[in-house]
């Protein structure tokens, strides 16, 4: 496993439109999956040398799925939105915390792989054939191991991310061969990357808890990244490092979480004007908060604000027709419920 030093940005992609008729999964240029990891193809139809799927929920259930990579095919996924996830293979925890949107995640032929999901997702599923994109080395050279890609795990690929969001914007726009060269871009860009030399373990669960809890209660403060490698008991370096593939967050990103989801409450509960929530969350400046809760909401504070608000009145206003309270729900999420 493996991590990218960047920062864990979020990013809201277009959704899929399920009021669309259910036309057949060859139809759809990116095909939403019934199965975890099981994209379906028309029986007869030959095999390609890429296939590309859409693993997305809206509910906050429980769900844990599992699936074999076929011996003849590599795994990529792309998480378009920040959710907490575990992923394992038997007793084995391959990552287990809040993966950022923008994540990559690469899994070798022939491999099982258990997924725990716990909140709403949504993933792009890539299944690029090992013959085509990662092929034996030229003769003489020394042959690589197909473990060797096994679990790879970006915390951010930003070149990922920028093929997800160039398949995802179009929604159901987007043609076949289009998808299928991202597709194609994104299994080179994996097979050309650079190794690992050395493996990170994730930080202890119970220095990861004394973390939590002391950004829980001076989330408003300015903490630095040496006072929370000291509540950790490590060295900064370490420390941050081991919270990064613990929680798929930097130290400073995970801060700003908490920031955001704190002041989410105060604006869903209250008429604070936003310069004081910004100040009571730990923010400098109105200007800086709504900068950073809209990369990671995808919207405004005060549209937010103004989204929940709309969506609660109409739940309450609408208890006699679920219908209009579902779909009021829907507008807020940016996702169709049907």
């Amino acid at each position: 496993m493996f991590t990218d030093l960047q920062a864990a940005g979020a990013w809201s992609p277009s959704q899929p439109n399920r009021h669309e008729p259910d036309s057949p999964l060859g139809a759809r240029a990116v095909p939403c999956e019934r199965r975890w990891r099981q994209p379906g193809q028309h029986a007869g139809a030959p095999p390609e040398d890429i296939t590309i799927s859409r693993w997305v929920c809206t509910q906050a259930d429980i769900r844990q799925e599992e699936a074999t990579t076929p011996c003849d095919r590599y795994f990529l996924a792309i998480a378009l939105k920040t959710t907490p996830l575990k992923l394992s293979r038997g007793r084995r925890t391959i990552f287990d915390g809040i993966m950022p949107a923008g994540t990559l995640y690469v899994g070798a032929p022939s491999q099982q792989l258990c997924a725990l999901f716990s909140a709403p997702y949504d993933f792009l599923h890539f299944h690029p054939a090992a013959s085509v994109y990662f092929p034996c080395p030229r003769p003489g050279a020394v042959p690589v191991s197909p473990e060797i890609f096994n679990d790879l795990l970006l915390l951010r690929d930003p070149f990922a991310e920028q093929l997800a969001k160039a398949l995802t914007e179009h929604g159901h726009l987007a043609d076949r061969e289009f998808a299928r060269c991202i597709g194609r871009t994104l299994a080179m860009h994996v097979a050309r990357h650079e190794r690992p030399h050395t493996k990170v373990n994730a930080l202890a669960k119970w220095r990861l808890r004394r973390v939590e809890e002391y950004v829980g209660a001076h989330f408003e403060r300015c903490i630095s990244l040496s006072q929370l490698a000291k509540v950790a008991g490590l060295s900064r370096m370490h420390f941050a490092a081991q919270f990064r593939v613990a929680t798929g967050y930097r130290p400073r990103e995970y801060l700003l979480h908490e920031r955001v989801e704190r002041a989410k409450s105060m604006l869903s509960s209250s008429d604070t004007p936003l310069a004081e929530v910004a100040l009571a969350v730990g923010f400098c400046t109105q200007a800086h908060f709504s900068t950073v809760f809209k990369r990671m909401t995808g919207d405004t504070p005060a549209r937010w604000r103004s989204a929940v608000r709309n969506a609660s009145a109409s739940s309450s206003h609408s208890e006699s027709d679920p219908a209009s309270a579902h779909k009021a729900m829907s507008r807020v999420l940016g996702v169709d419920l049907s």
